[in-house]
């Protein structure tokens, strides 16, 4: 199977799953996707949070998702559990489309890694 191809199977996976348990079968996008990442990755599942703080949940989980890319690193996390990254290389300036793509196969790589696909 072609790359591109099992990228699009296990995107899709990752979608019908998601979308399945958090917005009552509604699709998911890309945007919620990360967001969920983020409060994943920051461990609060309980709490609600404001406008800024989910600029701050996608941030993170932005992070997470391209460290394995060698574009981040954890530097800290703070004492109200907040992750904290630090750059180690700027991103390329790809085109909608490409980063679209980019983002895609590390939310996919994120849910192998955890197993959740």
């Amino acid at each position: 199977m072609a790359r591109d191809e099992e990228l699009k199977e296990r995107w899709q996976l990752v979608v019908k799953k998601l979308s399945n348990q958090f917005a009552d079968g509604d699709t998911l996008d890309l945007d919620a996707i990360i967001y969920l990442i983020g409060v994943q990755e920051l461990g609060q599942l309980e709490r609600d949070f404001k406008k800024d703080q989910k600029l701050d949940l996608m941030h993170i989980a932005i992070c997470k998702l391209l460290m394995p890319y060698g574009y981040y690193e954890l530097d800290f996390v703070d004492d109200e559990g907040w992750p904290h990254y630090k750059t180690l290389e700027e991103l390329p300036h790809l085109k909608a489309g490409e980063q679209s793509i980019l983002m895609k196969e590390a939310i996919v790589n994120y849910f192998l890694e955890t197993e959740y696909i």
